[in-house]
């Protein structure tokens, strides 16, 4: 496939992948309600953090591995990844069914099972996509892309037209969608015959792991931490849709980020600073456009979008509107800036900026403690998508000082 056809269709798969997506949260939240849809709202935040902790870093580490020619090292790790896989999953599961009755507002096991069911699923999907990615098959890994969604829009309109209004059942409808990883061609790797490169896989898996589950966290976990400093589930669900909404450019960028790993990863192994160094000249013309759109569209816009798409039942502030769709226009950049800085050997210093990106949301988020629950957690994650922008940027333009090595 040409080098300018890979990028279309990965943008497009995205595109298909995020309105079906989306048609499946409009569906569920129509039909349920916003106080009844609450608990999958929360699980969909599950489902995006499971992205970040595990969809991403494996995919982006597998087409690293492989389109460098390391396929081996992948091969010789999976068993370790595998024991991790499990324990990350397990871990999610119990912690949500210790804090199940504040984050899903009952006090059954059903949702704590399907975050477990989550996580499993959403690292196997990311070896589907790497796998697909590192061979150079873009078409493939953006049919994986569509099929994803797909599956669970039609799990969901299958519900809906037998009258099944259990958020447990649509849950499950959710967790379905993980089965498009039953690609058996995705999973032929070789093994690897040195324990160096096993080594520096499982550190490399583990600081991109870190880094993209900070920054998802940020990104959707929204809904959560509204639940958690005392949100009604209305307002749960408001937050989810906003930031649902105003993250759509995010996710069609999210999409190509196989076609963006393959590509950068060449430019690295080459040596090609110049190149590097207009992507990042780009990337801060980028950063500046993307906010001053975002704020405008959230400020004018915002409000009436969110009650159209989702119902008149969700409703949201041209406030909050505009900081959410802000900070998320300032997340498209750092996904991008995070992927350079990965490619360029930074993952534990790409995992370090968004630990104090992190901290520094913390922080907001005590400070404005007399205001709504809404309007804290919007300051709170613009603040933290500042901090991670001007970070991110300093260990990416580090790598490229003149006398600095990298290497793929």
């Amino acid at each position: 496939m040409s080098s300018r056809r890979a990028p279309a269709l990965l943008a497009a798969g995205s595109v298909v992948s995020g309105l079906l997506a989306y048609l499946v949260f409009v569906l569920v939240t129509r039909a349920l309600g916003a106080t009844a849809a609450a608990p999958v709202s929360v699980l969909w935040t599950a489902w995006a953090l499971a992205g970040a902790a595990l969809t991403f870093p494996l995919q982006h580490w597998i087409t690293r591995c492989v389109a460098a020619g390391r396929e081996g090292d992948v091969g010789r790790s999976a068993g370790g990844v595998a024991t991790v896989v499990v324990l990350v999953s397990v871990t999610a599961g119990v912690l949500s069914w210790l804090l199940r009755e504040r984050l899903f507002g009952r006090d059954d096991g059903w949702f704590p099972v399907l975050v477990a069911l989550v996580f499993g699923g959403s690292a196997c999907v990311g070896v589907l996509r790497g796998g697909l990615a590192g061979r150079g098959r873009m078409g493939a890994a953006a049919w994986s892309l569509v099929a994803e969604n797909a599956l669970r829009c039609v799990l969901v309109g299958v519900l809906l037209l037998a009258g099944v209004h259990d958020p447990v059942a649509h849950g499950l409808a959710l967790v379905a969608g993980s089965l498009v990883a039953l690609w058996p061609a995705a999973w032929r790797l070789h093994a690897a015959d040195d324990e160096a490169g096993r080594a520096g896989s499982l550190a490399f898996l583990g600081g991109a792991a870190t880094a993209q589950l900070f920054a998802q966290g940020v990104l959707t976990g929204g809904a959560v931490v509204v639940a958690l400093v005392g949100g009604s589930p209305a307002e749960v669900t408001v937050m989810f849709a906003t930031l649902a909404l105003f993250r759509a450019p995010y996710m069609v960028v999210l999409g190509t980020l196989p076609q963006l790993t393959h590509h950068v990863t060449g430019l690295v192994a080459a040596e090609d600073r110049q190149a590097l160094r207009a992507l990042a000249g780009r990337l801060a013309v980028l950063a500046v456009a993307t906010v001053a759109i975002g704020a405008v569209v959230g400020l004018v816009a915002g409000s009436p979008l969110v009650r159209a798409v989702f119902g008149r039942s969700v409703e949201v502030g041209p406030g909050v509107a505009t900081l959410v769709a802000a900070g998320c226009a300032l997340a498209l950049v750092n996904v991008v800036l995070m992927v350079v800085a990965l490619a360029l050997e930074r993952p534990g210093r790409v995992s370090g900026a968004w630990c104090l990106a992190v901290v520094a949301g913390a922080l907001v988020l005590l400070t404005t403690g007399a205001a709504a629950p809404l309007e804290r957690v919007a300051v709170a994650f613009l603040a933290a998508e500042v901090v991670a922008t001007a970070l991110l940027a300093v260990v990416a333009s580090g790598a490229l000082r003149p006398g600095r090595r990298t290497s793929a």
